[in-house]
């Protein structure tokens, strides 16, 4: 039958029709499926409706729950809680003790420094909680924000007002690395000893 010849009654057989349907369903899939994918990646489909959580600390009001309170350390004498400042305003303040007290000497001379600090936010309790997880880090970087500093710098107010920015930007910047925040508004001293 094969060797036949075609009659008008029967038309000719073509030969490979499936193998290119097949193949056209196959390109269309292909190329549905990297459109879908593009659409996915770029954005256009899945959460295009849904808009990105902000996941950086927020500022707590006064009177305001913050949503992360952060627990005492066990071996304070106070606790370990945050101090909350009242103070004139709209945002509460809270307060972080670093639990030991920074020496280091002075660029320029022999003279060492020895100071207690303590660092204070508006923002809510991840802050506190990142300051302590990364005291170690911080700590580093004050040491180095200290043996930066000469003993000339130090014998005015302007000179140790100086230098509580550098360390709160010292601060910040260690935390943005590490956690892509920074929020410490400002660094106090608790102590301050130059000899």
């Amino acid at each position: 039958m094969s060797n036949e010849t075609p009659t008008p009654e029967t038309p000719p057989k073509k030969k490979g029709g499936k193998l290119k349907l097949l193949i056209l369903a196959l390109v269309l899939l292909g190329a549905g499926g990297g459109g879908t994918y593009a659409a996915f990646a770029s954005g256009l489909l899945g959460v295009h409706g849904q808009e990105k959580e902000d996941k950086n600390p927020k500022l707590v009001r006064k009177g305001q729950e913050d949503p992360y309170p952060v627990a005492g350390k066990e071996g304070d004498k106070d606790g370990g809680a945050p101090v909350h400042g009242a103070g004139g305003g709209e945002y509460r303040t809270a307060y972080y003790d670093f639990s030991e007290e920074f020496t280091s000497n002075l660029a320029d001379g022999p003279a060492l420094i020895q100071v207690s600090l303590a660092a204070s936010t508006h923002y809510d309790g991840r802050v506190l909680m990142w300051l302590d997880e990364h005291e170690t880090a911080l700590r580093s970087r004050i040491l180095t924000e200290l043996a930066a500093t000469s003993e000339a710098d130090l014998a005015s107010i302007k000179g140790k007002e100086e230098l509580q920015k550098r360390l709160t930007k010292a601060i910040n910047q260690t935390l943005e690395e590490r956690e892509g925040f920074g929020g410490v508004d400002n660094v106090y001293f608790r102590s301050f000893i130059v000899q």
